[in-house]
């Protein structure tokens, strides 16, 4: 029986290694079933031969003594001699027959054992030992796949470690006296680019374990399954071969069964391998999906994007890691493309040995082939994460490895005092803890070498190796807060007070309406007294928000809006607008804008009751019925040379005083006209309140019973939940209200 398509399992099945394995393994087994079939049956010919030898001398005997009396009588007038009747010799051609018949049965069930069940039980062996030999390699791929998982968990630990220390060096900001603020304002910014450095690790770790994860199910695995497949098809193949001969044998022994057996023989050859596997495939093939890939996530202390940093600190360390990667990379594949031909020629060799053309042991083959293999993959491994990281750093940032002067690094072991030429810090160690370039002297430790500019002088003389180093200790000690030493000017800045503190590259964890207080149960109250509300961790009876520097496009006033500028030439007119209502943001795409403040429209009304305007660097939606529009003019912008006033991080509550607009809006807000919902906006949810509370700070809201709120944010495991009442958000027990 042909099949139309041949199955391959690696394309069917997967992640299936284990059912697979089960199933080859179950048919190695059984060729034991077989091979013990074929003993059993050999001792039944035996028996058989031997009783039919035993049946035919008996009857031997008889004739013998009966031959002359059957032949001519018991009183014959003359002596027969030897003599037999018709009759007789017949009957002894049918005991030669009989006799000649044992001898046949006693070859073929000598035949059944040397011809079929000894090479049963070799082949069975060594099919078993080449299975073992696809489940350690399984389990080592899997292993290696958990191991990468694994490396990538504790890359996330340390990026969140890091990241905590990030926190905890600002926190020392704000509790440093005022000579103490510079000392702990650097360490905050240097622990900011440590941080950055181990962030792009962490994308590295994530981008290189998707990568090997996509290499062990679309290749290894998928590779180990065919090869499996291959095995499975060879065993019924040599089985069949195996069957064909016991099918000869009997043939040529029982010669009045030959139409059976030629039936037989007929059909043992339609015994196709591949109707196993499809029978296999169609049973086992059940729906998966493959892993999701690996995606970045930032620290719970430290909010932060997926992107790649790139700033000069985070490009030097990004250079380093590109130059190394791209150093090791040719390498890698070379040795991967020598490996592989080895391994195609070993192949050859194992084909040959099936097709009778060599006479090699396939089993020493196939175990040079794994060998071969197993080496080519430690390689293949390192080629795909070199590539990866190369890729992923050329996409971000470009091939920084152009044109750069790299240092000619070698490890070393210092034996007197030295101090690192980028942190400025003593290199300790009695073994190689640094490094030092072989051309200009630049030490630093091992954990520095990434971070060193690629900015080599050359091959220097002892007296400019010198001046060089002073220098170099007078710039690591001058900016430690950049982490460079050559970024002088980054150095010689001074920024002012607030700004430093209150400005980040990176979105800090800012504080929510729930940040300062200590988790509670949360459980729904199953009496009428109220539950106990957890108190709240010391904090201040008016909470600021953390403070985000706007980008740099943004630095501009709010009022700058209606200013003319002189700098450059007039934009096209556009329109203009003023709001009659205060307005507080509700929803996602929205902003907060005051009474009587100009905004710029972006995008009018389309019929939904909404339009996008521009309100200083802010843009979001405002309902068009807040909005009087002004007639048009050719306005002109102008960027102002100050920097904009501080830019509050938006937390889902807003404290009384963190903002101008929450000031506004707590001093007599006009209220506007009902807001038309915006198309696809979500349905507003609300809250009912089942106990009376009184608010303990200004971030808090005082309930009556039965008073409802528009729900914000539900208790997000400390016991609080953020509710709106009159435009204001604000936090309530969650155990003291239920939604309606």
């Amino acid at each position: 029986m042909e099949v139309d398509i041949a199955p391959q399992f690696g394309a069917e099945l997967k992640d299936g290694f284990k059912n697979v394995n089960a199933w080859v393994s179950g048919g190695i087994a059984w060729l034991d079933d077989i091979q013990s079939f074929y003993r059993e049956r050999s001792a039944i010919e035996k028996e058989y031969a031997g009783k039919l030898s035993a049946l035919a001398k008996k009857y031997y005997e008889k004739k013998a003594r009966k031959t002359s009396s059957l032949s001519v009588g018991d009183t014959p007038t003359v002596t027969p001699g030897s003599l037999e009747s018709a009759s007789m010799t017949t009957w002894g051609v049918q005991l030669n027959t009989l006799e000649q018949r044992a001898s046949e049965h006693e070859q073929f069930a000598t035949a059944l054992v040397s011809n079929l069940a000894d090479p049963l039980k070799v082949l069975a062996g060594r099919y078993e030992e080449l299975r073992k030999y696809h489940a350690d390699y399984a389990t080592k791929l899997e292993k290696e796949r958990d191991g990468t998982y694994a490396d990538l968990r504790k890359q996330k630990g340390k990026y969140d470690s890091v990241c905590q220390e990030v926190e905890n060096r600002r926190k020392k900001i704000d509790g440093a006296f005022d000579h103490g603020k510079n000392k702990a304002r650097n360490a905050f910014e240097q622990q900011q680019l440590e941080m950055r450095n181990v962030k792009n690790t962490y994308i590295l770790s994530i981008n290189v374990t998707n990568k090997q994860k996509e290499m062990y199910y679309h290749e290894y695995v998928p590779e180990l399954l065919d090869s499996l497949q291959d095995l499975s098809e060879t065993r019924v193949n040599r089985l069949n071969s195996i069957w064909s001969l016991a099918a000869q044998i009997e043939t040529q022994t029982l010669t009045r069964s030959t139409d059976y057996l030629k039936h037989l023989s007929a059909e043992i050859p339609r015994n196709n391998p591949s109707l196993d596997s499809m029978m296999f495939v169609r049973h086992n093939a059940g729906p998966w999906q493959e892993p999701v890939d690996f995606q970045f996530e930032p620290s719970p202390v430290w909010l932060d994007d997926g992107s790649v940093a790139t700033d000069e600190s985070a490009a030097i360390f990004l250079r380093n890691v590109l130059t190394k990667s791209k150093a090791s990379l040719a390498d890698y594949r070379r040795e991967v493309d020598k490996k592989r031909k080895e391994v195609e020629n070993a192949k050859t060799v194992r084909q040959n040995i099936r097709e009778g053309k060599d006479k090699r042991d396939e089993v020493e083959v196939v175990r040079a082939i794994f060998a071969i293999q197993e080496s080519m993959h430690e390689v293949e491994r390192q080629k795909v994460s070199a590539e990866v990281e190369v890729s992923t750093i050329t996409s971000v940032v470009g091939d920084l490895s152009i044109g750069a002067r790299n240092h000619n690094f070698k490890s070393q072991t210092f034996k007197i005092p030295t101090n690192c030429d980028l942190c400025g810090d003593r290199i300790w160690g009695l073994s190689a803890k640094g490094f030092d370039c072989r051309d200009c002297g630049y030490t630093c430790h091992s954990k520095c070498e990434l971070k060193v500019p690629a900015d080599c002088p050359g091959e220097q003389s002892k007296e400019e190796r010198r001046k060089l180093k002073e220098e170099r200790q007078k710039s690591a000690h001058s900016a430690p807060a950049n982490g460079t030493a050559g970024d002088a000017h980054a150095s010689s800045t001074t920024i002012s007070r607030s700004d430093t503190v209150n400005s980040m590259n990176t979105l800090s964890s800012g504080y929510s309406a729930t940040a300062h207080r200590s988790i509670s149960g949360g459980m729904s109250p199953t009496t009428e007294e109220p539950p106990p509300v957890e108190k709240k961790a010391t904090a201040p009876a008016s909470r600021r928000n953390r403070i985000v520097a706007p980008p740099p496009a943004q630095y501009v006033k709010s009022d700058d809006i209606d200013t003319p500028s002189s700098a450059g030439p007039p934009k096209s007119a556009e329109q203009r607008g003023k709001m009659l209502y205060p307005y507080e943001q509700n929803g996602e795409g929205e902003i907060s804008v005051s009474e009587g403040r100009d905004v710029a429209v972006l995008e009018p009304d389309d019929g939904s009751g909404w339009m996008k305007v521009r309100a200083g660097p802010h843009e979001g939606l405002v309902p068009a019925a807040y909005v009087e529009l002004l007639p048009l003019t050719p306005p002109v912008s102008s960027f102002s040379t100050n920097r904009p006033d501080s830019t509050y991080s938006a937390s889902s509550a807003s404290i009384s005083g963190s903002t101008h607009t929450t000031t506004t809006a707590s001093i007599g807000k006009k209220k506007g006209p009902a807001v038309a919902p915006k198309r696809g906006a979500k349905k507003l949810k609300y809250v009912e309140a089942m106990y009376e509370y009184a608010a303990q700070s200004d971030a808090e809201h005082s309930m009556a019973e039965g008073e409802r709120f528009v729900l914000i944010n539900m208790d997000a495991g400390d016991g609080w939940a953020d509710v709106e009442k009159d435009g204001k958000v604000g936090s309530v027990p969650a155990n003291y209200v239920q939604m309606v």
